[in-house]
């Protein structure tokens, strides 16, 4: 049985592991970390979309809020508990990250349904994910990558299971794809860092010349 994100995801060029295996937060970084952008002038921005609403929908809103409360040093978070980002209102937060940022680089990370033997997994990977897909709903696509985590089974009465799901897996998945995230923030602060500092040198040294 195919997975049923609920923004759904391609399945090329992922990455994928259960959340509580050994490791898993540095091969979650690390995934990240191969597929960003190394453009000093573009924005990272990470859209956490889902709801409260709904337990197994929350993993978004949830990664957000950590996000949030660690201060990250580069990327942009929009998406939280208190702010979420949800069908309703996801063109217009689409639009103001486009308004406020010049060519952001997008991050979507959502809840997924898919098989009994994957629940807890997590997947970083190429493209976007797609809302609403799991319930038929035709939403704009959302992230130049993205990070999904399977939070129960889907094939059938998908709303019922999202509100059927166990909060303490969703927190679980949450908090580390949000220490994976910060992880991948300081890697790419500090490497931005390096670079914007070989480059002031090798111009410095020009100009002695």
């Amino acid at each position: 049985m195919k997975s049923h994100p609920l923004f759904g995801a391609q399945d090329q060029n992922e990455i994928r592991v259960k959340f509580d295996d050994k490791g898993s937060k540095g091969t979650i970084s690390e995934g990240i970390g191969t597929l960003l952008p190394f453009s000093k002038h573009r924005t990272i921005g990470i859209v956490c979309i889902g709801t409260d609403r709904s337990t197994g929908d929350s993993l978004g809103p949830l990664v957000g809020t950590f996000l949030k409360e660690a201060g990250l040093k580069r990327f942009q978070v929009y998406g939280t508990l208190e702010d979420p980002v949800h069908a309703v209102n996801l063109e217009e937060k689409l639009q103001l990250i486009h308004d406020t940022h010049f060519r952001p680089f997008i991050i979507g990370i959502d809840a997924c349904l898919g098989k009994l033997n994957s629940i807890g997994s997590i997947k970083v990977g190429i493209g976007p994910v797609k809302p609403g897909s799991a319930v038929n709903k035709d939403l704009t696509p959302v992230g130049d990558i993205h990070i999904t985590g399977i939070v129960n089974v889907g094939g059938y009465m998908e709303l019922f299971v999202l509100q059927n799901t166990r909060l303490s897996l969703v927190m679980s998945m949450a908090k580390q794809i949000a220490a994976a995230i910060i992880e991948a923030d300081k890697a790419y602060y500090e490497n931005k860092k390096s670079y914007l500092q070989l480059e002031w040198d090798m111009e410095r040294e020009s100009h002695i010349k």
